[in-house]
């Protein structure tokens, strides 16, 4: 059950349905889980800073619980998915930033419990 959470300055017009979708798919893929599982935010309009410079740019949070636990596996996310934000986006690598965190099944609580137990 990942958790993607893309945060920018660009504006709310620059990201249609069809774009949080693709986003989906994207992580879904590069992650290995099925598309149902996965949970994505888009915010948009957002002051911010990467690099010391406030131009156009993305924070993208991925957590998952099993597939974000080595340098190995996130070096292979990572490529994967600033393919798509660089395509889709029209971004510059340098003005993206990803952060990898590795969730534990006893830290998402889903269905009145936690996945430890489902």
């Amino acid at each position: 059950m990942p958790f993607v959470d893309l945060q920018t300055n660009l504006p709310a017009a620059s990201f249609s349905e069809d774009f949080v979708k693709k986003l989906s798919s994207c992580a879904a893929e590069a992650l290995g889980k099925p598309p149902d599982r996965m949970n994505v935010v888009v915010k948009p309009g957002l002051p911010m800073l990467v690099g010391g410079c406030c131009s156009p740019c993305v924070l993208l949070s991925v957590s998952a619980i099993g597939v974000t636990d080595t340098a190995e596996k996130n070096k292979e996310h990572s490529s994967k998915l600033f393919s798509f934000l660089t395509k889709e986006l029209g971004l510059a690598q340098d003005r993206i930033v990803i952060l990898f965190d590795s969730l534990q099944p006893h830290q998402v609580g889903k269905m009145s419990t936690v996945m430890s137990f489902l």
